[in-house]
């Protein structure tokens, strides 16, 4: 047999302790395998040999994690509902019938602000997380912001009313009320993600056997997947009520919708409280976030890495260094920061992303619509992720895994980048297609489309837009799913919060992208905006894929830091 047909194993002599190497035939090698795949007792670590060969599957969520993802749903079912109408309320006129308008600031108007107010709510999440961190923890944190929340709502609904409106409060009141629920709803979402992958506490791969007898092996990478693909999946269950809320503006008026919204985040508000004894909640720590910005100087100044390690100090300035953290804290604050290197990229994205609350809006407006709405399209968006995430999560990932062909992070983040581009093509198409069309052509709502004084849309029926928030949402699932993923577990465990905020602040650089392209957002323009986005967000994910996707193979490695400092759940005495 040939040197190439055999295996080796070292073992350690009986005599001397030399390691010495023992041939193996094939056949012998294959005895070794299975029974190394059958001495690991279940709930213990595999081997690497089991981890190659066995089964990785998913944990089901602890109920606390359900109770997480309730609130969720309510606070996204509010934010949705609410702001999805904003570019209507913004833009029309209050022409004394209901839902036709409110404050009548035109189309770059209703973007400008309406862009603002993404902006503002992606910037606040950095305040929310420094209050969890540093102060509070998530669960207070959590609660003081609900409150502000509400606040703010209350104020958006009083100052919607007719009256108010007629008056001449809706435009103070609108903007006072944006900026009270941009600062909620940051200081909540920062905190609600963390926490909810929190209620998960298993940190290392266990072996298990299935009631079919099968051994397998419980990833807790897989189990974090799943938990933010079902976060996802509510967020998105949430934002469904935009199947509501449209026909309310419409119908009623914009305060009743507003008032639909104050009612339901109300309720998340007592779930949160109600449910106070079944989170597991990590205590803040103190000066962590500061500790870390003068581990930053430290690498910063010392132009590596290392510097701020108390062994490194020693070595190299031959004095003891007197600071608050240990080397492994540095290299889980390394680790944070290859995150935050792989979330430059995503401002693009959200650019991409936030037009389907503000230009596809108004593009919906200059079809035929049918009956329908236009801001109810937007509801294709949640509908299509919630279509997909069971497709994904139960056939088409599990499949994947069978072949062992792993979808890591950052494969999905470069495939979300893509099929985005794909979406902003289709919405350049269907531009195209409403400028073809008469009555008006590249000027729609010209007074040539009028019927009763009421502007109509050009003669291209509403539906066709929906691939375009079929293939946002699909993209969401790649992108947005796997970028909250990736900012838990590459964040240091006492600064989850924070990590997290630097994720979503790159929504906020993306909605200030959009706001740098609202003089673009008019007919006929704004098609070539959709193009120049398409190739701008392909273009990124190509580059994003080749500066990163060695990544990958780091994946297990990096996630495994978490492992060896994760505080055991908080007795009852110290939960919120």
């Amino acid at each position: 047999m040939s040197t190439a047909d055999r295996d080796t194993e070292v073992t350690q002599s009986p005599n001397n302790g030399v390691p010495q190497e023992v041939v193996l035939d094939d056949k012998a090698a294959i005895e070794v395998d299975k029974e190394s795949l059958s001495v690991t007792p279940d709930g213990e670590e595999p081997t690497d040999t089991e981890k190659k060969a066995l089964r990785h599957v998913a944990e089901n969520l602890p109920i606390s994690a359900w109770l997480v993802a309730a609130v969720e749903l309510s606070e996204r079912f509010t934010y949705y509902g609410m702001s999805g109408l904003f570019q209507n309320y913004v833009q029309r006129p209050l022409d004394g019938s209901q839902g036709r308008g409110a404050l009548g600031m035109g189309h770059q108007g209703a973007t400008g602000l309406t862009t603002f107010f993404q902006f503002w709510c992606y910037v606040t999440p950095i305040i929310g997380a420094i209050v969890a961190d540093q102060y509070l923890g998530k669960y207070k944190t959590i609660m003081a912001f609900c409150v502000i929340y509400l606040i703010g709502l209350l104020i958006l609904v009083c100052t919607s009313i007719p009256t108010a409106l007629a008056h001449g409060a809706g435009l103070g009141g609108f903007i006072v009320a944006i900026l009270i629920i941009g600062l909620g709803t940051g200081g909540i979402k920062s905190n609600v993600a963390p926490l909810i992958a929190d209620q998960y506490k298993r940190k290392r791969m266990a072996l298990s056997t299935t009631k079919k007898g099968e051994r397998v092996i419980i990833d807790p990478s897989l189990t974090i997947q799943r938990i933010y693909m079902i976060f996802y999946g509510c967020i998105n269950i949430g934002s469904l009520s935009l199947l509501a809320t449209p026909y309310m503006e419409r119908d009623v008026g914009f305060w009743s919708a507003f008032l639909l919204c104050l009612c339901m985040f109300a309720c998340g508000t007592m779930v949160l409280i109600l449910g106070r004894n079944f989170y597991v909640v990590r205590p803040p720590q103190g000066s962590i976030i500061t500790d870390a910005f003068k581990a930053l100087w430290i690498m910063v100044r010392n132009r590596n890495m290392d510097a701020p390690k108390p062994g490194w100090q020693a070595q190299h300035r031959g004095v003891q260094a007197h600071v608050p953290w240990d080397d492994h804290f540095i290299d889980e604050l390394k680790r944070a920061l290859v995150a935050c290197r792989v979330f430059c990229f995503y401002p693009i994205y959200w650019v991409v992303y936030g037009q389907f609350s503000s230009n596809f809006v108004t593009q919906a407006g200059q079809m035929d619509g049918h009956g329908i709405p236009n801001d109810l399209m937007q509801n294709f968006d949640p509908i299509s992720i919630i279509v997909f995430i069971p497709i994904l999560e139960t056939l088409v990932y599990p499949l994947l895994r069978r072949m062992k062909i792993p979808l890591r992070p950052i494969t999905r983040i470069a495939l979300g980048f893509v099929v985005a581009s794909l979406a902003m093509m289709y919405a350049a198409i269907v531009q195209h297609l409403i400028y073809s069309a008469g009555p008006c052509y590249e000027h729609p709502g010209c007074s040539a489309s009028e019927v009763d004084g009421t502007a109509q849309g050009n003669n291209v029926h509403i539906a066709i837009q929906t691939p375009a928030y079929v293939l946002i949402g699909i993209s969401e699932i790649f992108a947005s799913v796997s970028g909250l993923e990736y900012a838990y577990t590459k964040a240091p465990p006492s600064m989850k919060s924070f990590v997290q905020s630097m994720y979503l602040l790159t929504n906020a650089f993306g909605s200030a992208l959009a706001e740098a392209l609202t003089p673009a957002a008019y007919d006929p323009a704004i098609l070539w905006m959709f193009v120049g986005l398409s190739g701008a967000s392909f273009l990124v994910g190509i580059v994003f894929w080749l500066l990163f996707h060695h990544l990958n193979a780091q994946e297990d490695d990096m996630n495994a830091l978490d492992a060896e400092d994760w505080m055991p759940e908080a007795p009852r005495d110290e939960k919120q």
